[in-house]
């Protein structure tokens, strides 16, 4: 680790702390840049001016009933105005729930229920959907509207910051695709280790510019910003982002680094495929990303196309930044790896039987160290969740090379087993994903009465490219020394796959519910 970064995270017990911090040293630096439909409706907030906001609305909520340890849900679009009431309620040290804001009553009203929230902070009607109506319907508490104005008051009434960086302040939620989600529990230490070892990894300077894609109530979102004050450099945030609106707002405050998950890469590379001979983002250098798995095509084309280098990386809700790729590493270390873990990230690669593999042996990954969570809200998940020696248990495949890169092969759930023999389907995902008919793939295995499990492609197809048929994926993958018997009995060929709105990570269940029947 640098050694100015690992002075801050030694210095700063706490994420104000580190807001604190980076105010000192830069007050008059911009931070964060709202990006408007409107040029002349764009915003820019300084490290000075964010501290100097954020105890004024610190203030104001104190006023409202907010105390140290009281839980307050968050369901806001990515808008300076949210970071700041973040960074506000950090400042008090209240517990925060943050919602995705495309979730509805279902999620909603789990996240409400299992928290206890005390509070509520909604956008009142955001992009057609009225929060405050849903709130009230599911009963929600000390319910307030947090898009414009925020409450404010005198900081000189606030008790004393919170020291205490190890006790949970923060509970995220898994996706719940497939059942209800589970409220992940953070520390401020667990999200500053986070968020260090994204800037260590990215090699970021204060004369870098990034942005906020995604929704900053995504766990990405601390870590993004633990990033930006560590290093002094802003982000652009976007309340919706959507291509090809987006664009004029990287281009007019010269955006050197995006990113978000293996979803935003492709839709980078859809835009420049439209104007080949153009870069379609001159001052771009930089994609980042991670949440979701990365074919080795993607990552040559986005260096070959978008002509900036990429960087993904390995993450979840549990633990927001696990290994990163660098910037500096091998075009083959890029392509076909998540990267390497930071000091002080445990992997380890077990057997079923939970022993430890060698270095190249595919196995379960587990991990330890001060990023990974506390555990959930439910007991006895957390239970489940860690082995003896206190290592969280991914669920995810892989193996540790000699050179510490880790390489994912699938998820234990996405191994599918036909006629007793185990096939990846990531395996046959980065190979379907050279094929010039796929813009995106996911396999998926489906129930079969004489296989057990057959193995379906469904593919996203490629604009003004005749559809993918059954036998010309058979022919293709067999023609690169796929197996036979992992070779899929079915190809659908659709003209979206379905995916959340966070990372817009692929929902295979999704697929199986679909093409099961």
């Amino acid at each position: 680790m640098h050694d100015d970064t690992a002075h801050a995270l030694s210095a700063c017990a706490t994420l104000w702390k580190l807001v604190e911090r980076r105010a000192a040293l830069t007050p008059d630096t911009p931070a964060l840049i709202q990006a408007a439909a409107d040029p002349a409706a764009d915003r820019t907030l300084t490290f000075g001016g964010l501290r100097d906001r954020c105890e004024r609305v610190a203030a104001g909520l104190y006023g409202m009933g907010v105390r140290p340890g009281t839980v307050v849900a968050w369901q806001l679009p990515t808008r300076v105005e949210t970071a700041v009431l973040s960074f506000a309620l950090a400042r008090i040290g209240a517990v925060q729930s943050p919602v995705i804001p495309f979730h509805r009553d279902r999620e909603v009203g789990f996240a409400l229920r299992e928290s206890k929230a005390e509070f509520f902070a909604v956008p009142g009607v955001w992009r057609g959907f009225d929060h405050t109506e849903m709130a009230r319907r599911l009963g929600a508490r000390g319910v307030f509207t947090a898009y414009d104005d925020l409450p404010e008051g005198d900081p000189g009434l606030l008790p004393a910051p919170p020291s205490d960086g190890r006790a949970v302040r923060w509970i995220y939620w898994t996706s719940g695709t497939t059942s209800d989600p589970k409220g992940v529990l953070h520390t401020d230490r667990s999200l500053l280790a986070g968020g260090s070892c994204l800037a260590y990894a990215l090699r970021l300077t204060p004369g870098d510019v990034g942005s906020m894609a995604f929704p900053f109530a995504h766990v990405a979102g601390p870590d993004y910003t633990v990033m930006l004050l560590l290093c002094g450099f802003p982000a652009v945030m976007f309340e919706h982002f959507a291509l090809p609106d987006a664009l004029a707002g990287y281009r007019r405050h010269g955006v050197t680094v995006a990113g978000g998950s293996t979803a935003f890469y492709s839709m980078f590379l859809t835009e420049q495929r439209k104007q080949p001979g153009r870069r379609l983002l001159p001052a771009l250098r930089l994609l980042a990303g991670g949440g979701a798995p990365r074919p080795p095509e993607i990552h040559h084309a986005v260096v070959r196309e978008l002509g900036c280098r990429l960087a993904h990386g390995y993450g979840m809700t549990e633990v927001p930044m696990i290994t990163m790729g660098d910037p500096d590493d091998t075009p083959e270390n890029l392509a076909t790896t998540e990267g390497r873990p930071p000091a002080g990230m445990e992997i380890r690669i077990t057997g079923t039987d939970g022993g430890v593999l060698p270095p190249g042996t595919d196995g379960e990954v587990r991990l330890r160290g001060e990023a990974v969570c506390r555990g959930y809200l439910d007991e006895a998940a957390t239970r489940a969740a860690f082995d003896a020696d206190g290592f969280l248990v991914t669920g995810d495949l892989g193996h540790v090379r000699e050179s510490g890169h880790l390489v994912l092969t699938g998820r234990a759930k996405d191994i599918i087993i036909r006629k007793g023999e185990n096939v990846s389907a990531k395996e046959i995902e980065d190979l379907l994903h050279t094929h010039p008919a796929v813009a995106d793939v996911a396999v998926v295995g489906l129930p079969d009465p004489e296989r057990g499990e057959r193995v379906c492609a469904v593919v996203e197809g490629a604009p003004g490219v005749p559809e993918l048929t059954l036998p010309e994926a058979s022919a293709f993958l067999r023609a690169r020394g796929l197996a036979v018997y992992k070779v899929p009995e079915q190809v659908e060929v659709v003209g979206a796959l379905p995916r959340n709105e966070a990372l817009r990570k692929v929902l295979k269940y999704k697929l199986r519910e679909q093409f099961s029947g």
